[in-house]
């Protein structure tokens, strides 16, 4: 009897796990992360950032640098960081020596009590006007690398590049998505680098620049990821509902046409200016809040793509607060979810103060609590059987 009864356990067990598995419960819920940048003159300090993230559940942050003053004050924090080595250090790290001492000043120093799960090697080189940043890419990136393995810590830190979506020749429809020709050579070489190393693409996208440029011819609401007629790919059928997705896509079709069909795309980019300049169309508080909710709200149902529905996408926003200093037109300053005093630049249903904390998780309890009335739904019953087979 004693062995049944064990047995049955262990048979409840695997369906309980199987039953989670199938529902995201027990995953991580959220897939979101945010973009902390410091271009400006009256951004609150680190500490402060700290419990404003923590007020708000987000455990997933990319800073621009490594910036010591952030890595001490993320030490034992719940914040995966993923720091940016500046494009002008790339020369400098194609070396594998520099490369060594680097991660030997700026990343082993804060270890394990910082948690950097990744390395930015520059941010959108391939586009950049300076082409010689292209040619010390991937070298940099390989120097990166093996200092890591060589001090055992390439299974902990992923290296990558972030890229602006101007990389593509084609993007619609999303099956048509190609590199363009003037990256070919360092994309091949990038794309091997992520393979051998499992490492993702990371993609910088926003739909916002693709309504601005063309509002006669992109729906807002496609854009903005409101109810809509959506897109088919007329070469896969898939439907579309929303530019970004649309946009992965495309990059992993693009992928996917120089050999490497199995390399994660990750979104380390994207969002919705909420002031912009008088031909700045669509800059607006209220697209921004729109955009920036819903985006919200299909993370927190760990959505993927059309093309990889069961592989949740991975998203940063773009960014925590508005910064004054950053140069270029108004748009370019206003992207902050959040003014530098803490107070939100709009709504998007989360809050700084950890009062409202806890109805910024409210959307993400109800879908839980549903599952979870399923899930005990499905225990009662597992426990009548296994409790009247006893009986038998």
């Amino acid at each position: 009897m004693a062995m049944l009864i064990s047995v049955r356990i262990c048979i409840l067990h695997v369906l309980f796990l199987s039953y989670l598995s199938c529902h995201g419960i027990g995953r991580g819920v959220v897939a979101l992360g945010i973009n902390y940048g410091q271009v400006g003159n009256n951004l609150p300090p680190p500490e402060k950032v700290l419990a404003l993230l923590s007020s708000l559940q987000v455990t997933k942050a990319r800073i621009y640098d490594t910036n010591p003053n952030v890595l001490s004050t993320f030490a034992n924090s719940s914040v995966d960081l993923v720091v940016t080595v500046e494009n002008n250090m790339l020369a400098r790290l194609a070396d594998p020596q520099e490369a060594l001492r680097w991660v030997g000043t700026h990343i082993t120093p804060y270890l394990p009590a910082t948690r950097i799960s990744g390395i930015a090697v520059g941010n959108e080189v391939l586009t950049d006007p300076d082409q010689s940043l292209a040619c010390n890419l991937v070298p940099a990136m390989r120097s990166i690398h093996g200092a890591l393995v060589q001090l055992g810590l390439d299974s902990y830190i992923h290296v990558s590049t972030p890229n602006s979506l101007a990389v593509l020749a084609e993007s619609y429809p999303p099956s048509a998505g190609v590199f363009k020709a003037e990256v070919y050579g360092v994309m091949s070489q990038f794309l091997e680098f992520l393979s051998t190393t499992r490492s993702p693409f990371w993609i910088n996208a926003y739909p916002y620049y693709a309504y601005k440029d063309d509002p006669a011819n992109v729906s807002l609401d496609y854009v903005l990821f409101n109810p809509n007629p959506g897109t088919v790919d007329p070469y896969t059928n898939l439907k579309y509902d929303n530019m970004l997705y649309a946009q992965v896509d495309a990059v992993i079709f693009a992928i996917a046409r120089m050999g490497y069909g199995g390399i994660e795309v990750r979104v380390s980019e994207t969002g919705w200016p909420s002031k912009g300049d008088a031909d700045e169309l669509g800059a607006t508080i209220e697209n921004a809040e729109i955009y920036n909710k819903n985006l919200m709200s299909r993370q927190l149902g760990n959505q993927g793509t059309p093309l990889r529905s069961n592989q949740r996408l991975d998203v940063f926003v773009f960014a925590l607060f508005n910064e004054d200093m950053k140069p270029g037109p108004t748009s370019e300053r206003n992207y902050g979810l959040f003014q530098p005093d803490g107070t939100m630049a709009y709504n998007v249903g989360i809050s700084g103060s950890s009062s409202a904390a806890t109805s910024s998780i409210t959307s993400l309890a109800t879908k839980v609590i549903t599952r979870t009335e399923e899930f005990w739904s499905l225990i009662y019953w597992m426990f009548v059987f296994l409790l009247s087979s006893n009986f038998n």
